[in-house]
């Protein structure tokens, strides 16, 4: 790691340098430690939770989805036992399966925010490690829709059939034609209906005055690629705008993650929502179900072991 140049991890609009701690990797199973360094709030107040005063010190609590309390554990208890010592404070945790809060407990209380801290930057870390479970989108499968994207999959495969890599494995199912705004990684049944409340409240804050009432009407025209190269692609989506020619859709699109970002339900990953439609994807040859799975966070390539498509005459055909 360049110590100038620190990995940066962004928890409840602060910033925590990650650490990297040389110590003995596990046989089965490796773990990172991360100190939130100089910039943590242990020394002042914190408004990213509450701390509780109690009779015998203060305590925060944290909800922690159970498949995660592996990773405050650690093997053979050790992370835990490491995070209590240097905090001074004592963790308590569900048992294993069973959803809770994780409870922090201390007789100072910079001791059990420095604690807090700690975990949140430890969790967030693994967080990102996980495929991501949910995507949040908006429906494209009206009956128009799904009939011009047949007439597309039709044309495509009378005339490019021949091409590398074509074939109608490649094709979304036309009932599952969307626009895709953000992925996020939902670990229990409370994260799943955090979001669902979310959605509905952006519904009455914004969605609804922005659309005045009527659902939006789009168009879907032309399709373009995203790698650099059209003769070797992955994904094939179709490009989406009001038919009105106003901004409406973007505007709610972006809002939309901003406030899923704002609630720790997902990553910023772009200052703008692209609006677009994967129409072919080389992830359906081996799981027609799949969406796209290309999730940057995870810091692992889906692109791997993919068998790409030459889109030129694709292209070709849509100008």
């Amino acid at each position: 790691m360049d110590v100038l140049r620190p990995t940066l991890i962004r928890i409840g609009g602060r910033v925590y340098r990650k650490n990297v701690i040389q110590e003995q990797a596990y046989q089965h199973e490796e773990e990172d430690d991360f100190y939130a360094g100089p910039g943590d709030c242990a020394d002042e107040p914190c408004d990213a939770f509450v701390v509780e005063e109690t009779e015998k010190g203060f305590q925060c609590r944290v909800e922690v989805p159970s498949l995660l309390y592996k990773y405050i554990i650690g093997k053979k208890g050790e992370t835990k036992k490491r995070l209590e010592a240097e905090t001074r404070t004592s963790i308590s945790i569900p048992k294993l399966g069973v959803e809770g809060e994780v409870v922090i407990t201390g007789q100072h209380r910079s001791g059990v925010i420095s604690a807090r801290t700690r975990i949140d930057v430890l969790l967030d870390s693994f967080r990102k490690k996980q495929p991501f479970t949910h995507f949040l989108s908006l429906a494209l499968n009206q009956p128009t829709i799904q009939e011009k994207f047949l007439q597309f999959k039709e044309e495509v495969l009378e005339k490019c059939s021949k091409d590398h890599g074509v074939s109608s494995s490649l094709f979304q199912n036309p009932a599952k034609l969307h626009l895709t705004l953000g992925t996020l990684v939902l670990l229990n049944e409370q994260e799943i209906q955090k979001a669902c409340d979310l959605l509905q409240q952006c519904k009455e804050d914004f969605v609804d005055q922005i659309a005045g009432g009527r659902p939006l009407t789009v168009e879907v025209v032309g399709v373009e690629y995203m790698n650099d190269d059209p003769a070797m692609t992955d994904v094939l989506y179709a490009k989406v705008h009001m038919k009105d020619g106003s901004d409406r859709l973007q505007v709610i699109a972006d809002q939309l993650v901003e406030r899923f970002v704002a609630s720790g339900l997902m990553l910023k990953e772009w200052d703008r929502v692209k609006l677009h439609a994967t129409v072919m994807n080389t992830l359906f040859r081996k799981d027609p179900s799949a969406e796209e799975r290309n999730n940057t966070m995870t810091g692992k390539s889906s692109f791997k072991d993919r068998e790409s498509f030459n889109g030129q005459n694709i292209l070709k055909g849509d100008q």
